[in-house]
């Protein structure tokens, strides 16, 4: 496999395994004590994090590289 497939693959697999620990930390502190209203702000956090990490993925795997 080439250099930019594996990038990928790989890529993908990271932000998948991310995604899901993130989210999945969110909801069990909405779930827990917090409660919604007071998990609602690690909510939005998670979230921004989540949009940087898949423009990340899109910059550095999918994005035309030009060669300059």
């Amino acid at each position: 496999m080439s250099q930019d497939t594996l990038e990928k693959i790989f890529g993908v697999i990271g932000t998948a395994l991310i995604t899901v620990f993130v989210l999945g930390l969110a909801q069990s502190i909405s779930a827990g004590a917090a409660g919604f209203w007071g998990g609602l702000p690690f909510w939005v956090i998670c979230l921004a994090v989540l949009v940087l990490v898949l423009y990340d993925l899109w910059d550095s795997c999918f994005r035309n590289k030009s060669s300059n």
